[in-house]
């Protein structure tokens, strides 16, 4: 958790720390929090712009700094509109795990892109548009997961890709995600829920929307996993998770959304349930972005009781010795940890896990950023950028001894793919094959 959860009550400067002190409210529509004191914190290291892979990239990008705690205060001062170059933020949120001093910097910008989204973006724009059809994929995968075989024929055709491209601006450089012929919870219902009860170990799994209209094996294989340790697993109805909504300024889509969720899964919680998301963006969601933008009922004790899978496992299970006593047919991997992973201090689990799986040689290839960065990659005029983010991972990739693509993350799996040609696999999937 960054210590930007609580940004009401972080360390002062002493400079802050006044009797004289007002709460000043900048993005009225913020649920009322004060960025101030997150804002003083901020002394102009430039840790956040070193660590910035847009920055790096684009030279008319201004970096995190600005788009936090400079905004905050050109905007407390001058009242001034917030700058449009905060669409160019693609939310990776690595500038959290940067900045010394605690700033709540992806808060600042998420509050800000959403201003500007509701205030100054033309809601007949293109971009406008573009930018509400990717945050809510969701949707979307809901309409092709009914007809999957059709909508990948039609999403799959290089004309209307083109078409995507002139009329949405989403980038034809990219082949659109297939989506399974069953998702994962007609796979769940058809085999009738839970396999094992326990009054003891309860999970509550918080699937995401790619794992179950594109990638319903990941799904299958956590529960399978969870199951062989003794766990009833459960998958009550949910949304999204937000973060498309996030990056794109859509936070009243992503409060419906969340609030959905935290209906749904906070009440498990008194009757033993952890939650456990299989994608490091879902997880970094609920356990982040939620308590730090929203003010639900039980959104801190959803936020407080959510894993991502593989964490749980080795904090609450002996995993290191199932992992230790089992094998595999002979593989090799070149892992990519996600910004999110990172940002939950989740970076090397998979690489120090899977070392001692015989028959496995795993590889990490290094802590830049894949560059797809969710929606950011699909949108046709930041496709080149996100490539150039993404070039120091392809290069390590093909340099390392595996060709087979391992992470968590949905789209860093299509960034992976898309710059390589290798197949991804997901930990959980490796898992399942060494202890299912």
């Amino acid at each position: 958790m960054s210590d930007a959860e609580s940004p009401g009550n972080p360390t002062l400067t002493p400079d802050a720390q006044t009797d004289d002190f007002e709460a000043v409210e900048v993005f009225p529509d913020s649920t009322d929090m004060d960025l101030r004191p997150g804002a003083d914190n901020c002394y102009k290291c430039t840790a956040c712009d070193v660590s910035c892979p847009v920055a790096e990239v684009d030279d008319e990008f201004p970096g995190p700094k600005f788009q936090g705690p400079e905004q905050w205060r050109l905007k407390r001062k001058e009242d001034e509109a917030v700058d449009d170059s905060i669409m160019s933020c693609s939310n990776c949120m690595r500038c959290d795990d940067a900045c010394p001093s605690g700033v709540p910097l992806s808060q600042m910008h998420n509050t800000a892109r959403g201003e500007y989204v509701d205030e100054q973006m033309d809601k007949l724009s293109r971009e406008y548009i573009r930018n509400r059809i990717l945050a809510n994929y969701g949707t979307l995968a809901q309409l092709g997961g009914m007809f999957p075989r059709l909508a990948n024929a039609v999403m799959g055709n290089s004309v209307v890709q083109q078409i995507n491209e002139k009329l949405l601006g989403i980038t034809a450089e990219r082949d659109f995600p297939e989506f399974a012929t069953q998702t994962f919870r007609e796979w769940w219902n058809e085999r009738g829920g839970p396999q094992v009860r326990s009054e003891e170990k309860r999970v509550a799994y918080f699937h995401g929307c790619y794992s179950n209209y594109n990638t319903p094996e990941v799904g299958k294989a956590m529960v399978r996993v969870f199951e062989s340790f003794g766990y009833e697993v459960v998958v009550p109805k949910q949304r999204c998770s937000g973060t498309p909504m996030f990056a794109n300024g859509m936070l009243d889509d992503a409060k419906r959304a969340a609030g959905i969720n935290v209906d749904n899964f906070a009440g498990l919680i008194p009757e033993g349930y952890d939650i456990i998301a299989s994608c490091t963006s879902c997880s970094m969601s609920l356990r982040q972005e939620y308590p730090e933008l929203f003010d639900i009922d039980g959104i801190e004790d959803l936020s407080a009781h959510t894993y991502e899978a593989l964490e749980y496992l080795r904090i609450h299970e002996d995993l290191e010795g199932a992992v230790r006593e089992a094998s595999v047919d002979d593989q090799s991997f070149a892992y990519h940890a996600p910004c999110h992973g990172r940002n939950q201090g989740l970076d090397r689990q998979a690489v120090e896990l899977f070392r001692q799986l015989d028959g496995v040689e795993i590889e990490d290839v290094g802590d830049s950023c894949s560059g797809i960065s969710g929606t950011y990659g699909w949108k046709e005029e930041k496709y080149d950028k996100s490539m150039q983010i993404g070039a120091d991972m392809f290069d390590h990739m093909e340099h390392a001894q595996g060709s087979v693509g391992m992470t968590e993350c949905p789209t860093c799996s299509m960034q992976m793919e898309h710059g390589t040609g290798y197949d991804i696999k997901h930990p959980l999937q490796l898992l399942e094959e060494a202890l299912v």
